[in-house]
């Protein structure tokens, strides 16, 4: 006697299930009601636009018009990056674009915001790292002299580091090291 396919019982996995498996079918449904057909754009958009033009922009959302050809695609950028990011839409088009197989986004509009503000603008977008300046070995050595006469080490560190902050505050400022 033999079964019929469709009276088969459905196999569970055996071991682990990845939790992408899980996760898959709610994270598509939240992104086709934004528009994004295609989910990939939303999880790996460091990957598609590159790590510098992921760091300043966030897709926020597609929209199809009537005519059915050519989406829009909005993203979200700090008002400071938006003029070097829209110097930059004709290749961050290209590489989406490139995601979905076909020319599907006709047109990227930029949406400018804060850093925090609107639901979409709190995603965290990563500052550039500043490199700490050298102090100026006149100021360390004025530092050094200050605190010479102390006899306690953990006191004389502080003074120390409390004095070259003070040599170095105006110097600072204006762009002097």
């Amino acid at each position: 006697m033999t079964r019929r396919p469709d009276l088969v019982p459905h196999r569970r996995m055996r071991g682990f299930e990845p939790a992408s498996g899980l996760l898959r079918d709610r994270i598509r449904t939240a992104g086709e009601s934004r528009g994004f057909a295609v989910s990939r754009l939303l999880t790996a958009w460091a990957e598609i636009v590159g790590e510098a033009s992921a760091r300043i922009t966030r897709p926020v959302q597609v929209s199809y018009g009537k005519g059915g050809f050519g989406a829009t695609l909005t993203v979200l950028v700090q008002a400071a990056h938006a003029p070097m990011v829209q110097m930059q839409l004709p290749m961050i088009r290209e590489k989406v674009n490139a995601v979905y197989g076909y020319a599907a986004i006709r047109r990227i509009s930029l949406t400018q915001t804060a850093p925090v503000g609107f639901a979409e603008g709190q995603a965290v977008f990563v500052p550039a790292q500043s490199v700490p300046r050298p102090p100026d070995p006149a100021a360390v050595q004025k530092a050094c002299d200050m605190a010479r006469g102390v006899g306690d080490e953990g006191l004389r560190g502080a003074l120390e580091r409390l004095a070259l902050d003070f040599h170095t505050r105006g110097t600072q400022k204006k762009g002097k090291t």
